[in-house]
């Protein structure tokens, strides 16, 4: 295995363990066990826990962005419903257990480092989507859409772990469509 493959295992496997267990429930040693690297492997490629969670927001973010662009025109007649839909296929593939990057702020919390800082990051690119969508479609209310959306979305995401991605995506688009209509 390459070195770049080795990274990006220990980053799939840290990844999904984090998603699964939570950061705190997580040690190094796992990782390193389930990755099937060595440990110097580990530490060649990231310096401490932490730098190896932040590398994994940032790229979880990464796919997110990518997953969601490629699902949303902002042209067409519904980007808002678009981004919805979107967000709910990625719950069901990606996110069913809840939000990862608010799991990581209520992990880190307080401790003043670059972990909270990129998933806190993350919710203020989805307002920052939103009120680029609204502006794109000349609405008048660009903030307040942003807010509700982003609402709609973090709702949305809440509601999987009580309900499945299905349910609660299906609930966020009839929302979504009345939001839409009522701005119009």
């Amino acid at each position: 295995m390459s070195r770049s493959e080795k990274r990006d295992m220990l980053l799939k496997v840290a990844e999904q363990l984090f998603y699964e267990h939570g950061f705190r429930g997580v040690g190094l040693k796992q990782i390193i066990r389930e990755a099937n690297v060595a440990t110097m492997t580990l530490y060649n490629h990231f310096s401490s826990k932490d730098k190896l969670v932040e590398e994994v927001l940032r790229q979880r973010e990464n796919r997110y962005w990518s997953y969601l662009d490629s699902h949303v025109a902002i042209d067409t007649d519904s980007p808002f419903v678009l981004a919805v839909k979107a967000h709910g296929r990625w719950l069901k593939k990606e996110s069913y257990k809840g939000d990862m990057f608010l799991r990581a702020i209520e992990d880190y919390a307080g401790t003043d480092n670059e972990i909270e800082n990129i998933a806190r990051g993350h919710k203020v690119k989805l307002l920052n989507y939103f009120q680029k969508i609204a502006q794109a479609r000349g609405k008048q209310n660009e903030q307040d859409l942003a807010n509700q959306f982003t609402l709609l979305l973090e709702g949305t995401t809440s509601m999987t772990t009580l309900v499945g991605a299905e349910k609660a995506t299906e609930y966020a688009i009839a929302i979504a469509k009345a939001l839409v209509q009522h701005t119009l």
